[in-house]
């Protein structure tokens, strides 16, 4: 069965997750932004052996820890998208802009592809590509527990923004309503930022992307 841990890192608030099978204890880190010394404890405390690092998207928030994890595992760095490769590039410059130390350029030893999976123990996550925040955000899915873990795609609330080089808010919006909503209303999802909630939850009140408030729009 998957289990998960949320741990805020950066000064983002930014939600990493410590993914891990209850039946073998092998896992998977998603987003791992920053604060690693915090990672790594909780990664300790938890008795988690990870396997793999992945990132939903290019941003520093999510990836900026990604490079100093891999060293001490050695584990591969798995996604986003190639797409998004100019921001993984721009980490360390991106940092010192916001004056956050310790966040580090990082380079996928895979990238994904919409329809890839990825395992870990006995879990396997569906991977579908959700362009609009970033043009190479992905998402990851686990059907069989209905649960995703959608990055800055969405949130309790509110979408991602649209305004960094190369985002799209018609792209957004379509991934949304055309990759999340299908998995079904009853999926728990967690965001990059802020508590979890259901698409379906969304589909009835977020104020961008609820079903009456698309439909008006139309």
């Amino acid at each position: 069965m998957l289990k998960a841990q949320i741990v805020p890192v950066t000064a983002f608030a930014q939600n990493c997750s410590i993914l891990w099978c209850d039946e073998t204890m092998e896992g998977a880190l998603v987003d791992p932004g920053g604060d690693v010394d915090i990672i790594l404890d909780k990664i300790a405390k938890l008795g988690v052996t990870p396997k793999k690092i992945l990132l939903t998207h290019g941003h520093m928030d999510h990836a900026g820890g990604a490079a100093q994890i891999k060293e001490v595992f050695d584990l591969p760095i798995i996604g986003p998208h190639r797409d998004d490769k100019f921001w993984l590039d721009d980490i360390e410059t991106h940092a010192r802009q916001y004056g956050i130390p310790g966040l580090r350029t990082c380079t996928p030893d895979q990238w994904l592809e919409d329809g890839d999976s990825v395992s870990f123990g006995n879990v396997t996550l569906q991977v579908h590509h959700c362009p609009g925040h970033t043009p190479g955000h992905v998402i990851f899915f686990d059907p069989r527990h209905k649960v995703a873990f959608v990055g800055d795609v969405l949130f309790k609330g509110s979408v991602g923004r649209t305004d960094f080089p190369k985002g799209d808010q018609q792209q957004l919006i379509g991934s949304i309503t055309g990759k999340l909503w299908p998995l079904g209303p009853d999926v728990t999802f967690v965001p990059g930022h802020g508590p979890l909630s259901t698409f379906g939850a969304e589909r009835e009140s977020n104020p961008y992307v609820a079903d009456k408030v698309l439909s008006g729009a139309a």
